[in-house]
């Protein structure tokens, strides 16, 4: 019954976490009311794919390493911060830069975000943020077995964890 224990207790944890907003949400939001519902769903699509690349980083160790170094963890926390500052600069001059109707009112231009760069931002949100690096080597091993078949059940938790914030940021 471990067994059982551990995977209701990993999907509780795991609801939990991604129901609380943070950038990826943000992010998703911001580029469903842009482009519309596909830009949306393509942002989260880029946000799972980041989980499952956190995931496999995590099952390999790499993650831990990551996070156990000072500079390498800070370095990730620059780039993600920087990528949030790049991605809000844009949106500033995307909106000081309205167009104008017959009457001289500023209107705002339709939005236009390709499905390859909603998906891109997400990834690269989701890479970049370094709650990630922290977050996957703390919360995954607690719910593998202590002998045997650690990569394949932190695999496989990762990616339920990936599939469940698609499910919730399309929803």
């Amino acid at each position: 019954m471990r067994g059982l224990d551990a995977v209701a207790g990993f999907l509780a944890v795991a609801a939990l976490v991604i129901v609380t907003p943070g950038p990826d949400t943000a992010l998703t939001v911001r580029n469903t009311l842009v482009g519309g519902r596909r830009s949306g769903v393509f942002t989260a699509v880029g946000v799972s794919l980041g989980q499952a690349a956190w995931t496999i980083a995590t099952s390999a160790g790499i993650a831990a390493m990551l996070a156990a170094s000072r500079p390498a963890f800070t370095a990730v926390k620059l780039a993600g911060a920087a990528y949030l500052l790049y991605l809000g600069a844009q949106a500033l001059y995307g909106a000081l830069l309205g167009r104008r109707s017959d009457s001289g009112d500023v209107v705002s231009r339709p939005g236009r975000l390709p499905p390859p760069l909603a998906l891109r931002q997400g990834l690269i949100s989701n890479l970049a943020n370094p709650k990630m690096a922290a977050f996957f080597p703390a919360l995954l091993p607690q719910f593998a077995p202590d002998k045997g078949g650690e990569f394949v059940v932190l695999l496989a938790l990762g990616f339920t964890f990936a599939t469940m914030t698609l499910a919730w940021l399309t929803a």
